[in-house]
């Protein structure tokens, strides 16, 4: 019995005592960090076993009453859950591992930065290695098919020409299309391609806010480089290739098609095939094309740095074309102590171009092959004193090429002086303030030789511009979590002023050869220039809440005054709300396991655009030698004024669904209509008004659509293949213009009117060929005494002029979207990408001049498209008019005969690389090494006839403010197909 007491007494005791190590309870804190060695915020810390939970702070930190032997639990949605055992510790430094890579992403959002999983918006994001596989260097043609809803355009080949971005649909009419671009931070600056890190497209209201008040057209936010502490990294990347023209289904006649042709209907003469020049190909050739960029990064705790130098330089197909561009970028981050941090950016770019002349790519299309290009002697033939010349301009364009040029160089650089101040733990300030400055000068110049230069003895034009901006963004900044809480405050305040001014002077009768004007030299009209400034300044606020890192709340209030807006409406109100709720954190999806993420997200709001010129509300003066009194110049009124002109507002709703299947496939579905209302536009006046127009808020205009984009690991392990594709649908519709006005440029061929897209073509109806006379015909509408309208033919293009109707097809696509293919084999990788647009009629404008039916016999003619017939006899079912000398009834005129299929599919780029195995390079002190061959416009599938059926679907407006018709095509510079060879080394 003794024996047996002690024992239990002695079990007891053990029991008593490890229930009491068990209820003891210790404080835990710690910081958790990602892979990447950031802060995590909102990271649910939970004693496992039981519902204790906390979050950690915006800077990682946690802090928690556990029991000593207890287990804690990190989860955060993407990442994998991690358990911890205390054992009796009390401080922990935890790294959680991604478990689902895009949302563990961070982008740049407003003013801030989230992860991909706590946005409560429609954002796309591209990595600068996956916009890169394109050789250029324009980020706008870099983004064409890689995002959802983000329509990129071009309307010509030359290398100095920028493409166009559309996001959503066109919303203004008078007013610009281009999103708002941001860099690093600030509005405007700076970049080059090769300094990309990642490119954030902001899409809706949420997302837009806090750049709202000129965010209508969207914001396109690019983030550069910046260092690492860590090794000192070298990079070195170098691309050389050759550039070609790319004609698609179009082919110019040559001297016997062109001969065989014109004898169909007026006397040709054995000697026109003397001569057999492809002026076409003459004036192309093949280009070369240098991408090298160095770039040395790197740092310490304290100091981070990253410093560039790209040289890019691309020769355009067409002769004498050029684009050449130097840019230097330093990027300095450093702690000065542990409160404060400076931020130093700067970048410079310093370009050459040179332009086409002498009306080289018209002549290109457009001249005889029958006429000679080069004398006997080799020299370039003069079409003004050529013997027989039979081209309609009497120009050979090589000849004024060997002393004319136009070009212009170029210097644009900002600098960034960013501070970042910690108050306390939780509230912050921050100071970014940028300055750019660009100069540039134009010099176009016309040898007495030539014919440009012929009239006035020799022609010089020089335009020099120059224009700055400055601007300060103050902001103050709240963070802190209160359990599973989490709330950030922001308050901003932000001024800008830009100026800019030119001048322009031109000279004549210059000697042969002599670029430069001179005393002796004439003027062709008197010097001219001006000067600008406008000024923007705004107030924000924005609050940003969660609760448990799944359901998630954003306001924010933007107030901003512009200079270009009347003295009574000179400020703008905009506000944006939006919400999201990640389903798959709710316990009732725990065992839905093939879902691996779930999210609702919504939003709200109102943006605006400024975008209609500096002084579009003011009334202005013309001052010159027209309006002179006594010999001195006068001056007239020549606009009228609008003190109530005000910001073009858009309301934008939006509704998204994010989730992951299995965790391979990630799929983001948005559907959203944003409608513009109070839009700038240009409203004519009546001639008794004494002004032509005066600018004005009305009417209204709506977008509507549906974008996807999905991203699949189709297969893992040591051979992958992962998918990206992405498509947006979009309708655009014109809700009301002024005072009642149903149509608002009645005479366009896209008149913009109520009910109608924008780009809704209004034009004459072709009605094909008369097969008993071979001419034209149209509709043609006829209203009897009863008001009954029926459609009758006829071959009078007046009668179908005056009978225009809407053809029931747009310029504006119907979707447009791409898709891209990675597979990689150890060393190994493939990556292919395809972009497309699709529903889109296109004017083939060009037609009329070398599809004219005999008009314009001193022109070259187009060889017929496949399917395409000529009538030839009484009874043929032809797709062609009879071609008749000087024409054939007007059949050339303006009608839906040259409005043409402009959907296509081309794979915009191939790329075959190989990593080189680390034990090959590692003796040279190699860190990596990877070369590639890469092609750019590989192919293109299309049935558009003329060269390329890509076009600018958001033109600039005219000299005169009005809205120029989108998506035609006329005498295209054709894109070029590159073939390139790169390697990319890293020490």
């Amino acid at each position: 019995m003794n024996k047996f007491y002690k024992r239990q007494v002695l079990l007891t005791s053990l029991l008593l005592m490890f229930s009491i190590m068990a209820l003891a309870q210790v404080r835990v804190t710690g910081v958790v960090k990602d892979t990447d060695g950031q802060p995590m915020p909102a990271v649910t810390v939970t004693i496992k076993g039981t519902t204790d939970a906390v979050s950690t702070s915006v800077d990682g930190k946690f802090s928690i009453n556990a029991p000593t032997n207890g287990v804690l639990a990190f989860s955060f949605i993407g990442y994998t859950t991690k358990e911890v055992g205390i054992n009796g510790k009390t401080s922990f430094d935890v790294v959680l591992a991604s478990a689902l890579k895009t949302l563990n992403e961070v982008v740049v959002v407003g003013y801030t930065s989230k992860q991909v999983s706590q946005l409560s918006s429609s954002v796309s994001v591209i990595s600068g290695d996956k916009l890169r596989d394109v050789t250029s260097n324009d980020v706008a043609s870099l983004l064409q098919g890689k995002a959802a809803g983000v329509l990129v355009s071009t309307g010509s080949g030359d290398p100095t020409s920028a493409s166009s971005i559309l996001i959503r649909g066109a919303s203004s009419i008078n007013a610009s299309t281009s999103p708002l671009i941001v860099v690093d931070g600030n509005i405007g600056g700076t970049y080059n391609a090769s300094d990309v890190e990642s490119v954030t497209v902001l899409k809706d209201a949420a997302a837009t806010g806090l750049y709202g008040s000129r965010a209508a057209n969207g914001v396109i936010i690019i983030t550069t480089k910046m260092g690492k502490a860590g090794q000192t990294k070298i990079e070195m990347s170098s691309v050389v290739g050759f550039n070609t023209k790319t004609t698609g289904n179009f082919h110019l006649m040559n001297s016997q098609q062109l001969y065989d042709y014109q004898k169909t209907f007026e006397t040709v003469l054995p000697t026109d095939l003397n001569n057999n020049t492809n002026w076409f190909n003459l004036a192309f050739r093949r280009g070369l094309t240098q991408n090298h960029t160095l770039s040395v990064s790197g740092g310490s705790d304290k100091t981070q740095y990253y410093i560039s130098g790209n040289y890019y330089n691309e020769q355009g197909t067409l002769i004498d074309n050029n684009n050449k561009n130097y840019n230097f970028r330093t990027n300095v981050i450093t702690k000065l102590n542990d409160k404060l941090k400076l931020s130093v950016l700067l970048n410079t770019i310093y370009a050459q171009q040179t332009y086409p002349t002498d009306n080289l790519l018209y002549d290109a299309y457009l001249n005889v092959p029958y006429d000679p290009a080069f004398n006997a002697d080799g020299t370039p033939t003069d079409g003004r004193s050529y013997p027989g010349w039979q081209g309609r301009d009497f120009e050979n364009p090589l000849q004024g090429l060997q002393y004319n040029f136009s070009n212009q160089r170029s210097l644009n650089t900002s600098g960034d002086l960013n501070l970042d101040y910690t108050i306390t733990k939780h509230l912050s300030f921050a100071t970014y303030n940028r300055i750019t400055l660009y100069n540039d000068k134009y010099t176009s110049y016309s040898d007495a030789r030539t014919k440009a230069g012929g009239a006035n003895s020799g022609e010089l034009y020089i335009q020099d511009d120059y224009s700055s901006r400055i601007l300060t963004s103050n902001r103050l900044k709240y963070d802190n979590s209160f359990g599973q809480h989490n709330l950030t405050l922001l308050a901003v305040g932000e001024a800008e002023k830009n100026h800019f001014d030119d001048a322009l002077s031109n000279g004549k009768g210059l000697p042969a050869g002599h670029t430069a004007m001179s005393t002796a030299t004439d003027i062709i009209s008197n010097p001219s220039g001006g000067t600008d400034d406008f000024n923007f300044s705004k107030y924000l606020g924005q609050a940003d809440y969660n609760y448990a890192g799944k359901y998630f709340f954003v306001g924010s209030f933007v107030r901003e005054h512009s200079s270009r807006f009347g003295t009574n409406n000179p400020s703008g109100n905009f506000f944006q709300a939006g919400a999201s709720w990640i389903l798959t954190k709710e316990a009732f999806m725990d065992n839905i396991k093939p879902i691996s993420f779930l999210k609702l997200r919504a939003s709200y709001g109102t943006t605006g655009n400024a975008e209609i010129g500096n002084y579009a509300a003011s009334g202005l003066y013309s001052i010159d030698q027209s309006a002179s009194y006594g010999g001195v110049a006068g001056a007239y009124p020549s606009q009228k004024a609008n003190p109530n002109l005000t910001w073009e507002k858009m309301k934008t709703a939006n509704i998204g669904l994010d989730f992951g299947l299995f965790k391979r496939i990630d799929v983001s579905v948005d559907v959203y209509q944003k409608t513009s209302s109070a839009l700038l536009f240009h409203v004519p006046l009546p001639a008794t008004a004494g002004y032509s127009f005066i600018f004005e808020n009305i009417g209204s205009v709506r977008n509507r659509g549906l974008e996807v984009n999905v991203t699949s690991k189709n297969l893992i392990g040591d051979f992958k293949w992962e998918t990206n594709f992405n498509i947006a649908f979009n309708r655009n519709k014109v809700l009301s213009l002024n005072a009642g006005e149903t149509v608002a440029s009645p005479s366009a061929s896209q008149p913009v009117a109520v009910g109608h897209d924008i780009g809704d073509w209004y034009m004459p109806i072709w009605a094909g060929v008369n097969p008993a006379n071979g001419q034209p015909q149209w509709e043609r509408l006829v209203t009897d005494a009863n008001g009954n309208t029926t459609k009758q033919l006829t071959s009078i293009y007046s009668q179908a002029s005056a009978s225009k109707q809407y053809t029931g097809t747009s310029a504006s696509p119907k979707f447009t979207g791409g898709i891209t293919n990675t597979f990689s084999y150890k060393g190994f990788s493939l990556s292919t990408f395809f972009n497309f647009v699709y529903g889109n009629q296109v004017y083939n404008d060009s037609r009329a001049y070398f599809d004219s039916d005999g008009l314009y016999d001193s022109y070259n003619a187009m060889i017929p498209a496949s399917g395409w017939t000529r009538w030839e006899k009484p009874g043929d079912i032809a797709t062609e008019p009879q071609s008749v000398k000087g024409g054939n009834h007007n059949s050339n005129q303006q009608s839906t005969r040259y409005l043409e299929n402009g959907s296509y599919l081309r794979l915009r780029n191939a790329t075959l690389g190989y990593q080189l195995p680390h034990q090959w390079i590692s003796s040279l002190k190699i860190r990596s090494a990877r070369i590639f061959i890469s092609g750019d416009n590989l192919v293109t599938f299309t049935k558009f006839t003329g060269v390329d059926p890509e076009v600018d679907f958001s033109p600039p407006l005219d000299s005169s403010g009005n809205r120029v018709a989108g998506g035609g095509s006329s005498f295209k510079y054709p894109i070029s197909r590159k073939l390139l060879l790169g390697i990319n080394v890293g020490f």
